[in-house]
């Protein structure tokens, strides 16, 4: 099996991947727009090229963009040389792109996936997140060792092209609904005299428990850091990219629409560059030194 592997998009999650597979004996490649992007990827072991067009032909690829746009705009290029045995996508992208790219990449006989993860940049420097999987069985079996380095095997094959995306979405609208009710909860918690990281231990060994109760409130909220490394305007994108894929298949989920108009109102609060524990500020304003304006 080839280790020869490139990585497209070298920010906070690519370059970790990148580094992660350098650690892990890959011959990587990379690039980024960004000059600073690269110079950090440099750092940690990784060759990078100025040019797209330079990485066509790389038996393997993952793509860690920031948007679907980005997405439909890279695959073209490097499907210009023969070579690349699979594309493995793990941008949060939406779901008719990913079917899209999967169509012209199976024209030039090269698998595309679309694996969007969760984990964070730890996870990524570890190789150990977790991936949403769309892909036919086919391209699925190509991607496999890609699949493997990123997650340790922490993945699942949800259906055809697509539909990675899909449930990467309704992972993160569901996150986004948690933290504004946990949020909401906590601040009734200390209305009544109750210590919030009390009672969100309380609530987390509970049926009412979940990561966002167990970890982020407690770790980035209710100490005031608010450093978990995911920006708050592309969780309120997110939320708003789930609810517009929804109503694509007639569907109209009231709770989760409501939420994301609470992100957006946050967002334009906060700005897009603020932490997404930062929408406590927000929805649960008495519950931060600081109120609704950022620190």
């Amino acid at each position: 099996m080839s280790k020869h592997i490139a990585v497209v998009g070298l920010g906070s999650m690519g370059g970790a991947m990148a580094t992660a597979l350098h650690r892990a004996g890959w011959q990587v490649h990379g690039h980024d727009p960004s000059p600073a992007a690269r110079s950090a990827a440099e750092k940690e072991g990784v060759h990078t090229v100025d040019s797209l067009d330079q990485l066509a032909s790389t038996p393997y690829v993952v793509l860690s963009l920031p948007s679907a746009s980005v997405v439909e705009a890279t695959v073209p290029t490097l499907l210009t040389r023969p070579g690349t045995l699979a594309i493995v996508d793990t941008t949060t992208s939406q779901p008719a792109t990913s079917a899209a790219c999967a169509s012209l990449a199976a024209e030039k006989g090269v698998a595309f996936v679309d694996a969007p993860v969760s984990g964070g940049r730890a996870g990524a420097v570890a190789g150990r997140l977790t991936a949403f999987v769309g892909a036919t069985a086919d391209a699925l079996d190509v991607a496999r060792p890609v699949l493997d380095a990123l997650t340790d095997g922490q993945y699942r094959h949800l259906g055809d092209p697509g539909s990675g995306n899909v449930v990467k979405l309704l992972n993160n609208v569901l996150a986004a609904v948690n933290l504004v009710s946990v949020g909401e909860a906590l601040a009734v918690a200390k209305a009544y005299g109750v210590d919030p990281a009390a009672a969100a231990a309380g609530i987390s060994g509970a049926s009412g428990g979940s990561k966002v109760s167990a970890a982020m409130y407690p770790d980035w909220v209710l100490t005031g850091t608010y450093d978990s490394g995911f920006a708050l305007g592309l969780m309120a994108r997110d939320a708003a990219l789930a609810v517009e894929t929804a109503a694509q298949r007639g569907e109209a989920p009231q709770l989760l629409a409501a939420a994301s108009n609470r992100w957006q109102e946050a967002l334009a609060a906060l700005g897009p560059g603020a932490d997404f524990t930062e929408i406590a500020r927000t929805v649960a304003p008495s519950l931060t030194a600081e109120g609704t304006a950022a620190a």
